[in-house]
């Protein structure tokens, strides 16, 4: 990959791939009625495609928060490098309301999903749910809800906003206010996720107790976004938009993060096993338990260790492997289909108690296509309206290594010669 000279960059027509998304919307919806069906119909259909359609939700709102997440770090850190990539996380980041409307079918089939909402345990909670009142309640639920979009839509549309407006009028005050969102979003940014992580995945056993889970959400999310966001800005170079602006340094960046986050959501994993092996505590143990066994015990000790640590550390070790396309693209669906066995390995053990279900992944399968293709329909349309780069960034030059000589001053001091 050639790092400044764009007419060595092999073009890449994206016409027949328009269809794709569509077509991934159709071929969803198919496998969604097949695996209805396969699971039995009825009631425990109902149950299936309601934990199918959380997985696969929250596979893509780790790719919102997780851009969300990139377009805050680059405002705290005043980068230079990521200014040509901003536009990219930034219209990731606006996908919120879409995937709001994504988490209707999970609102209406909660109670079908997470046996604390049963009405036995209204009547009589147990000691688990009593010590997580309010949070775990009904109303609490969805006013959870409700607080995580408004911030996400909010903070990121903000955001995007003055990055706009900073195309047209190139002025400080945009850069000031794009700060000013940041250094309060940083703060609800870890709020919030925290709470979608506790409330939407962890409370499908409320009896468990972690401090950590937020993190762990949130380490894989950021893993991930930034495959996915190096791969976008890989199409997007090849097809035209970013042709002129990304060069080796973004490339070689997201490649050294994605290389870290790996690192960090090793650590995090293994912090949190170690911690509750260590104490060995009934109502944080029982959680392990559950995962010893069936495929379950596969994907936890093999899959999740080595398919999400070892190969993509083994394989970013090399410095020149972050700036191989091929290589990269090949680790990128690595990391996505690492997202959705690490996610299986999280949510499906409270309804497969010993091991993946092979009807249960079809659902899961076609609930992934049929969302991943509503939120790919949804960023092109986003991503296509404004500049595919910011315009009038005052780190532009800086980040595509481009030299601009400083303004000539004119001196006002009497001329003496005279």
């Amino acid at each position: 990959m050639s790092s400044h000279d764009s007419a060595q960059i092999e073009p890449l027509d994206l016409a027949p791939y328009r269809n794709v998304p569509v077509i991934a919307i159709v071929v969803g919806v198919i496998l969604m009625a097949l695996g209805f069906f396969a699971v039995g119909g009825g009631d425990k259909g109902v149950v299936q495609f309601g934990f199918s359609w959380l997985l696969a939700f929250m596979f893509f709102l780790s790719l919102c928060v997780g851009a969300f997440f990139l377009t805050l770090a680059h405002h705290m850190f005043d980068a230079s490098w990521s200014v040509p990539i901003r536009r990219v996380t930034e219209t990731m980041g606006c996908l919120a309301p879409i995937l709001l409307i994504l988490w209707i079918p999970l609102g209406i089939l909660a109670k079908k999903v997470y046996p604390w909402m049963g009405p036995e345990l209204q009547a009589h909670p147990d000691h688990a749910l009593s010590s997580k009142h309010p949070l775990l309640t009904i109303p609490g639920f969805y006013i959870v809800a409700a607080v995580c979009f408004f911030v996400w839509i909010v903070w990121t549309w903000q955001l995007r906003r003055w990055s706009l407006r900073q195309d047209e009028t190139g002025s400080a005050r945009c850069t000031y206010h794009m700060r000013i969102w940041t250094g309060t979003g940083i703060f609800v940014f870890a709020i919030t996720v925290t709470l979608a992580a506790i409330v939407w995945i962890k409370a499908l056993m409320h009896e468990w107790f972690s401090t950590m889970y937020g993190v762990w959400y949130f380490a894989s999310a950021v893993w991930t976004t930034l495959a996915t966001v190096y791969v976008i800005c890989l199409v997007l170079q090849r097809a035209g938009p970013l042709r002129h602006v990304m060069h080796e340094k973004q490339y070689y960046f997201l490649g050294s993060l994605l290389f870290a986050f790996t690192v960090f959501y090793a650590y995090v994993t293994f912090a949190q096993y170690f911690i509750i092996w260590n104490a060995n505590m009934p109502e944080e143990v029982f959680w392990y338990n559950v995962r010893e066994v069936g495929s379950w015990k596969i994907i936890g000790r093999y899959v999740i260790i080595f398919g999400h640590f070892f190969v993509p550390f083994l394989g970013l070790l090399r410095i020149d492997v972050k700036l191989k396309p091929t290589f990269m693209f090949g680790l990128a669906i690595w990391a996505w289909l690492m997202l959705f066995f690490d996610l299986q390995f999280q949510i499906m053990p409270s309804l497969h108690d010993q091991g993946m279900s092979a009807a249960g992944v079809i659902l899961d399968i076609g609930c992934m296509a049929f969302i991943g293709g509503i939120v790919s329909i949804a960023f092109v349309r986003m991503f296509s309206k404004h500049a595919p780069y910011p315009q009038k960034d005052p780190r532009i030059a800086e980040g595509l290594d481009v030299y601009v000589p400083p303004t000539s001053y004119i001196s006002t001091a009497p001329d003496r010669a005279k």
